[in-house]
């Protein structure tokens, strides 16, 4: 699997969702809670983990502490995160959501 790292178009929808002094613990976040640490999320590659990343991030609606409740919820399940969010069905829906500014 290849970098952990939370990519460039994630950080700009980051910055959408957060105050400017929470971009950073929200980054760090994800890298170190919600990427290749998830249960049987080898198979998913870095394309499964952005998804993931994109689910728990529109779940968390610019909150911290949903943000933290959505990635408990993917460290257990990180299918129910999807189901959540909307983004189950559809390999590449939250590739539209992680591109729309709304």
């Amino acid at each position: 699997m290849q970098s952990n790292s939370v990519n460039s178009q994630m950080l700009l929808r980051i910055s959408t969702l957060f105050a400017i002094n929470e971009l950073s613990i929200v980054q760090e976040l994800l890298e170190s809670e919600c990427g290749g640490n998830l249960p049987l999320i080898e198979k998913q590659g870095v394309e499964g983990i952005e998804r993931i990343r994109c689910a728990v991030l529109r779940l968390s609606e610019g909150s911290m502490e949903k943000l933290h409740r959505a990635i408990e919820i993917a460290k257990f399940d990180w299918r129910d995160v999807l189901v959540a969010s909307g983004f189950a069905n559809d390999l590449t829906s939250h590739l539209v959501w992680l591109r729309n500014e709304q």
